[in-house]
Order: structure tokens, then sequence, then C-alpha cells
């Protein structure tokens, strides 16, 4: 920054200087903290004037800082008070002094974020509302880059963030300063009660690979990144680890082996150099192969076979029966990243969502083959929507769930549930698909069942639920969860949230013989409390 003012040429009331929103405009709100961080170099004394444009004249304090004639950075740090609220404001760094001033990292991030590890808490509450069992990350070609001098590297991504090199992202076109690097990422999954899967490259970018027999410094990076995850903490990179906060090791089970990545004529001599190097140091680690075991068996060893698959909505509810004729000898499925997309999802519809509960329940149905399944993308800045759909939009204050992410939300108690034997008879639709789990609720320790039907049609079915096992004179308590809309296209916004979202009904003493009412196009759910 170069500032041209001086006794004859005065700079104007306010200074000059330079002005920054942030990812489209910062959320400062009033009587909240915040921390700004920026590094700068320069010779002599200068005073810098900190402010927020948007809100109501927000004095952020000044800071006279000193700058020696060695030419060594300073790293400069204030924590201000906002006296005003502006969703989308800017920071403005302004002098009066003239003078030339070099400045790097400059940070402004609130202090009231979850737990204190930088994440937004409203953002963190929508994905601890799903009850995640898993986090798969950094994600799926962001690992591998559009070229293998642009793929993620984990340990550029770990100490101070003013030492992290960053890199561009060239599959999605942005620069990442890699703020969220795998220890963030490692913190996020143990906050969430998750277990962390992580994916790392395995010599390949969409554009190239690496020959087998040049692997063996991919093979121990990998193999440094399991160690600094949950070595301990004398071990080489365990220690590194432990110097960053974190002595205790992350409960790290799962590794991906490369992503998407079956097509390379050198996926499957790339992989057994990591499975067989991985089992050695750690024959507990569970790996998983990008190679689609769901119709033909695998040709390697494997712990989990990776299936992705993103289609149109007629296509996702037909594949509610892609695991019916899998081997149950093999490895058993994850199915890290399926939806709806492109015309059908529209920006985030209930249609999208319809089909994608139909194949959840087509995976629920074969839960001793598919053993783990997440949905697309979680989150997207609906500034910069590269990818839709997303379960989760935000921008730089609000949010809301896509009719998907509900969807996920009312399958939560799939998870560790058990499936009960049920039959759907009907000759008047093939557009229904139905189960039946039932599960404890604790801490109340009662008994449930949950019958899931959805209606892919436009007419409007009557079923008819019959439990057996129960005497004559059963009563349940009954719960009735729908999810629908006037339109199979509608979608929630920002304006309108809440517009397909579960609306529940409830009935006391309900007998074993229920006559149900299910909507056109519609998820619905009845949850029987067994007295």
């Amino acid at each position: 920054m170069e500032v041209y003012c001086s006794d004859q040429n005065p700079c104007p009331i306010g200074g000059v200087g330079i002005s920054n929103p942030g990812y489209w405009g910062m959320n400062i709100e009033q009587g909240k903290l915040y921390k700004v961080v920026y590094h700068v170099k320069s010779e002599g004394e200068f005073d810098f004037q900190l402010s927020f444009t948007g809100v109501d004249v927000i004095n952020m304090v000044s800071n006279i800082t000193e700058i020696s004639e060695d030419g060594k950075w300073k790293r400069v740090e204030t924590v201000v008070e906002a006296n005003a609220t502006n969703h989308y404001s800017s920071l403005q760094i302004t002098t009066t002094n003239e003078g030339s001033y070099l400045l790097d990292q400059v940070s402004v991030m609130p202090l009231d974020t979850y737990m204190g590890h930088g994440y937004r808490k409203d953002l963190f509450q929508m994905v601890a509302d799903l009850k995640p069992k898993f986090v798969r990350f950094p994600g799926g070609t962001y690992v591998e880059g559009d070229y293998l001098k642009n793929h993620y590297m984990w340990k550029d991504t770990i100490g101070p963030w003013e030492e992290r090199p960053g890199h561009y992202n060239d599959i999605w076109n942005y620069w990442s300063d890699d703020g969220i690097g795998y220890l963030e990422y490692l913190q996020l999954v143990e906050d969430l009660g998750a277990l962390p899967i992580w994916v790392f490259n395995a010599g390949f970018s969409r554009h190239e690979e690496i020959n087998t027999k040049n692997l063996a410094p991919y093979v121990q990076d990998a193999l440094d990144g399991i160690e600094f995850a949950r070595g301990s903490p004398e071990s080489k990179w365990g220690s590194v680890r432990a110097r960053l906060g974190h002595p205790k090791p992350f409960d790290l089970r799962y590794v991906a082996i490369g992503n998407e990545d079956c097509e390379f004529s050198n996926y499957q001599g790339n992989y057994l150099k990591f499975y067989d190097a991985i089992k050695i140091a750690y024959p507990d680690m569970k790996m998983i192969s990008n190679c689609d075991a769901s119709s033909t068996k695998l040709n390697h060893p494997a712990d989990l076979f990776d299936f992705h698959i993103y289609t149109n909505s007629t296509d996702l509810f037909s594949k509610s029966t892609q695991f019916d004729h899998t081997s149950r000898s093999g490895p058993k499925a994850f199915v890290s990243e399926y939806a709806v997309w492109r015309q059908d999802a529209g920006n985030g519809s209930l249609l999208a969502a319809l089909a994608e509960a139909a194949f959840l329940i087509g995976l629920e149905k074969n839960s001793d083959v598919v053993d783990m399944v997440s949905y697309a993308p979680l989150f997207s800045n609906i500034n910069d929507r590269k990818w839709i759909p997303d379960a989760i939009v935000f921008d730089s204050y609000q949010l809301y769930g896509t009719p998907s992410y509900w969807v996920q939300k009312l399958f939560i108690e799939s998870s560790g549930a058990k499936l009960m034997h049920s039959k759907l008879k009907t000759a008047s639709s093939n557009k229904l698909i139905a189960s039946a789990i039932s599960w404890q609720n604790s801490p109340y320790e009662k008994k449930y069942i949950r019958i899931k039907v959805v209606n892919f049609g436009a007419a409007t079915e009557t079923l008819y639920i019959r439990t057996r096992g129960f005497s004559k004179m059963q009563l349940f308590r009954s719960v009735k969860t729908v999810i629908t809309s006037t339109n199979v296209m509608d979608e929630n916004s920002f304006s309108q949230p809440t517009k397909v979202v579960p609306q529940t009904s409830s009935a006391v003493n309900v007998k074993r013989k229920i006559r149900a009412i299910v909507s056109p196009y519609s998820v619905t759910s009845f949850d029987l409390l067994v007295y």
C-alpha cells in the first residue's frame, strides 16, 4: 500500500487505504466481539485505522505500531466490539501517514464461534442436528485437483495460518488459504461426536496419474497423515499434532484411497501399494476402494467400496433396488455421494428429495451390505453456487436447509435401528416404496416403530397399516410426519426457509390396523410408540 499523503498534500479526513468485503460481506453484529489480525512490514512509525463500512460509525480502535528498519514482519492483533449491525460489511484499513506498507494475512473473525474452534454456531448446529456418525473430508475431486500441481496436500494445511501456503483449487476455480486444514477437519468431526473418514490422494488428478513404481512419496505421505491423526504424542507426526494443541489422538478408523479413480489404468496397482503399507502399519484401519462392487465383485481386497450417483429423479427412484443383488460375501458399500441433480433438482426441490428418500429406503432394506451413506455436498454459499444441489445454503449471516436436508433428518433413527419385515401390497401404483424399522429412543427407553412411505406419484394413496406380534388390545400413540408441498418443484429460500419442511400431527390410542392417507408427491413417516 503506497500512501502519498504529506504536509503539502494532506490525506482526506479518515485517511486512505484498502477495503475488503470478505466472502460477499462480513456479518458484523452490534455488541459482538471480533478479532482483527494482520501482518505488516514497513519502516518507522505509522497509525492504522480499522473500521467497517456499511455500519454506522464503528470505530475499531487505532493501532500505532512501530516497525524497526530490519524489514521483518510484525503480527498485529486487536479485539473490537461492534456498536451497530450490518450483515454485508467491508473491513477498511486506512492511514493518514505517508509511506509504503506491506500487508498480508488480514483476518476478521468473530470470537463467538462453536467451542472457539472457528465455526459459525448456526451452521455447526445444522450439521449436529443430523446426528452424523461420520464426516468424509476434505472432499472428492478437491483431493485430486484438475492437475497434480494443485492437489490437496495435508502437510501444507497445518501449523500457524500465516505459514500455510494455500493452494489453487483448479477443479472449482477458487483459491483456498487452507485456513480449514487437516487438523481443523479432524477437530470438527470430533466436536460433532462423529468418526473421520479421510480421503487422500492416490496419485491421480483428473488428467494425470502417477505410475505405481513412482508412488512411494504418496504412500509415505498417507502414512504420515494417519500418524498425525492417531499417533501417540511421542511419535514423529503425533508430536506435531500435540504441539498444535491436541495431544490426544483422533479416532481415525477409515481412509478412502483416492476419489473416483477406478477408471485409471494405474488405480489397482496404486491402491494395493497403499493397502499393503497401511495394513502393515495399522492392521485395524478400514480401507475404502473407489471401485463399484454393487454389481460385480472387486478383484482386490477392501473393507468397503465407494458408490457415487448423481442422476435424475426417476432414475434415482428406480435405484432403490440397486443393492438388492449385491454379493453378500464381499466388502460392504459406502454410498458417499448421491443426489438428484440438474433440471429435476432446481436449486433444491421437493422432487429431488422424494427420489432421494426412495433411494434411502432401498439402502435401508439392504443395510446388511450397505454400511454407510452420506449426501452430496453439505454446504453451499448462495453467492457462489458452482454445484447444485446442496443440503444447506447460507450467506454471511443466514441459512436454510433444502428439502433434501429435511429428508436426511427424517432418516436419523434409521442408523442403528432394526429393520422389520414388511410387505407393501398395492395394485394401484408403482410409485410407492415403504419400509419399517424399530428403535428405542434413549434416554427415555421407549420403543418405536417407524413406517416410512414415499409416494412418487400424483395421486393420493390410501394404505392400511397392520402390525403383527401384538395383542388385539394393543394400543399405540401415533405421530405422523409429512414432507410435501403444493408443487413438486417447490424449494426453500432465505425468504421462505420453511416452505418445504416436515409437518407433524399426532393421535393417541391407535389400534393395530391404521388407515393411512398418503398425499401426492410426499414422504410420510408414521411413528408408533408402543405403550
